[in-house]
């Protein structure tokens, strides 16, 4: 009995993180669509702005019960990903959703580096190989002296390590806040360090970017919300393998609707990231229980 439990449960959190993947790639396909159209961290404000509206209730009403360390905590991290989400709007409108995606298979890898200084926790034998393993992956997209690394590239790299800082800072509060006020307060802050960098690149745009920007926001807050589902139904060593769906969805609508080239490059060096990080998560998982 308890083990038609689990694997109920394990298949809820597949079906969720499935449902996670196509929620995501939406965002991918609506972004890279208004491409140029509107400048990135205006693009990343007014995604955050519909965002922190829809979870403004939320927001509110936790505000009443939020210490002053706590609130520091999240403007810290809403500045970390302000930075973040800027550098990944840019990346989607100058390289493909392949790469992007392939890329930020880093950041769980970046995470585990962060921790071991931050938190000061080891990098054992396992971990050790999965950062090895995953600079391989990314080497092979990157290919460093067989061809010029793109700025979308180069700033799709800084954009997972800087997200890694993002997520280890919500580690901080994991335990004190639910998850929809980890992500309310992330849309604020976020929002708020958008601001000055919206304001100097503003521009006028048309009412269906402003549109598509609201759809976005609605799509990667639903996401984000069973990604949540996910983790809560499900170990993340049943999981982790299903994010590479985003991949797979990444090259097969890049391909269909902006016509991207299927690089076989790309897919490798996902794979490799992708399979590192989730021996690392495997390895997690039998640490703790």
């Amino acid at each position: 009995m308890l083990f038609s439990m689990k694997k109920n449960s394990s298949i809820i959190g597949i079906f969720w993180m499935i449902i996670t993947s196509f929620f995501f790639v939406g965002v991918f396909i609506i972004v890279k669509y208004i491409g140029n159209d509107v400048p990135a961290p205006q693009s990343a404000f007014l995604r955050y702005l519909f965002g922190t509206l829809i979870l403004a209730p939320i927001v509110f009403k936790s505000l009443t019960n939020t210490n002053k360390t706590l609130i520091k905590i999240f403007a810290v991290r809403g500045f970390f990903h302000a930075i973040g989400v800027t550098l990944w709007f840019y990346s989607m409108t100058v390289i493909s959703m392949s790469e992007v995606t392939a890329i930020g298979y880093l950041t769980p890898i970046f995470v585990c580096i962060g921790a071991s200084i931050l938190y000061k926790e080891k990098i054992k034998g396992f971990r050790f190989f999965a950062i090895i393993i995953s600079f391989v992956g990314a080497l092979i997209i990157l290919r460093p002296g067989f061809k010029l690394i793109d700025t979308g590239q180069l700033y799709m790299l800084i954009a997972a390590l800087v997200f890694s800082f993002s997520y280890l800072l919500a580690k901080l509060v994991s335990d004190q806040k639910n998850s929809m006020e980890i992500v309310g307060f992330l849309s604020l802050f976020t929002t708020l360090f958008l601001i000055p960098l919206a304001i100097y690149n503003w521009k006028i745009i048309n009412y269906e970017d402003l549109i598509l920007l609201l759809i976005t926001s609605v799509i990667a807050t639903l996401g984000h919300i069973t990604m949540t589902m996910a983790i809560k139904s499900a170990p993340m060593v049943v999981i982790q393998p299903f994010t590479f769906l985003q991949l797979v969805w990444s090259v097969i609508f890049g391909f269909i609707l902006f016509n991207e080239n299927i690089e076989i490059f790309v897919i490798i060096g996902g794979i490799v990231i992708l399979l590192s990080t989730s021996y690392l998560t495997f390895h997690e998982s039998k640490t703790k229980t």
